[in-house]
């Protein structure tokens, strides 16, 4: 990799140049950003729904590093690198409850929740659990650096990011009547997609809505084009917004609460943000959700879809209903994105694609996250030569 390669990204959106090919099909250069983007960032992980009560785990391999999230009894949500201090056994095979200790399953070693290590069963011999030079205070699990916000559970594996509250102030900021409790809707209120495609793709189309009128018709009969708006904030956040969202869930009138004291801009308005490198986040008057992107390969992303309501009540019978068509809703918009994803991950083959032309008055958000994943990669590529 070379500066130039990635100069035409840096212009402005008018003289721009999307990513080259490489950045899509190239192991190497998928590699690359797994250090200088997703690792040296802060990553979404999953969310604090898949551990709702203390005792409760999730593992995660992200990025072939084996990741698990769990629930301490302080009810705090903390991540470790998922492998035992001793013979670097996976500690959490599948999800579930641990109870008050992960014990690792070859020699029974326990660490609390919150990752020290309390007892290491025969290490000084047969009835013998503790020796002179093992010590215990130095060989707690290996935490990883993590923030919670919008129940999304955030990763800085490098531990070089700044504060998330600095990383993500903006949009914090722009969000913050959301800043309230938020129920997760269920089973049916949580679903993925397995896409052949690179994960920035996904990011690239979410951030647009130049594509509505021919790849969404049905979202774009009653939330328009001409309804929409840019959202850009380069170096930290990219996406759109609407005006007019409040599509007709039910034939008898019945809404979902909305969240408490919002600005009438809600009455009827959503926004739809990628926060860079990997989470789509939609707020709504009445309920948010967030799409966990997960870069299994350079060509295959997992889509994590999960669907968030502003009262507790929505998660109760009442609501059943509702829920699943607003669930179901959703499902249909998100599929629909799934044929050009990976239609345009097919396209990137093409050896005489130079990264592609942008519309300046369409395609300002994502030129914003190609010129961020080019700055990022920038001192990757000076280390290199």
């Amino acid at each position: 990799m070379t500066l130039s390669d990635l100069s035409d990204v840096l212009k402005p959106v008018a003289q721009a140049r999307g990513l080259p090919n490489d950045h899509y099909v190239s192991d190497a250069v998928f590699s690359d950003e797994r250090d200088a983007v997703l690792f040296a960032n802060w990553s979404a992980l999953t969310v604090g729904a898949e551990v709702p009560e203390a005792g409760d785990a999730v593992p995660v391999s992200f990025l072939g590093v084996p990741l698990v999230a769990v629930r301490g009894r302080d009810g705090a949500v903390r991540v470790f690198q998922n492998t035992c201090r001793h013979r670097g056994m996976i500690l959490v095979e599948k999800p579930g409850k641990v109870g008050n200790v992960i014990r690792c399953p070859y020699h029974s070693w326990c660490y609390a929740l919150s990752g020290e290590l309390i007892t290491t069963p025969h290490v000084g011999g047969p009835g013998q659990n503790t020796h002179d030079d093992i010590h215990r205070d130095e060989l707690g699990l290996i935490e990883i650096r993590s923030h919670v916000w919008q129940d999304v559970v955030f990763v800085n594996p490098s531990g070089t990011a700044p504060a998330f509250e600095d990383y993500a102030a903006d949009a914090i900021a722009r969000w913050k009547e959301f800043a309230k409790p938020i129920f997760h809707g269920g089973p049916e209120s949580r679903f993925q997609f397995d896409v052949a495609c690179n994960w920035k793709l996904a990011v690239e189309n979410y951030c647009e809505s130049y594509h509505l009128p021919w790849v969404h018709p049905g979202l774009n009969s009653y939330s328009r084009l001409e309804d929409h708006y840019h959202i850009e904030e380069p170096g930290r956040f990219s996406g759109q917004g609407t005006l007019v969202y409040r599509p007709t869930l039910s034939g008898d009138g019945q809404n979902f609460p909305d969240f408490d004291a919002l600005s009438d801009k809600w009455d009827a308005g959503a926004e739809y943000i990628a926060l860079y490198p990997n989470v789509l986040l939609g707020v709504h008057r009445d309920h948010v959700y967030s799409i966990i992107l997960e870069p299994v390969g350079k060509d295959r992303t997992i889509e994590h879809v999960n669907i968030y309501y502003a009262d507790a009540a929505v998660t109760g019978p009442a609501f059943d209903a509702l829920r699943k068509r607003n669930a179901v809703m959703w499902y249909s918009v998100f599929e629909e994105d799934v044929g050009v994803v990976e239609g345009m991950q097919r396209g990137r083959s093409g050896i005489y694609f130079d990264g592609g032309k942008f519309s300046p008055a369409m395609d300002g958000p994502t030129h914003c996250f190609h010129a961020w994943v080019a700055s990022q990669m920038t001192p990757a590529a000076q280390a290199a030569e």
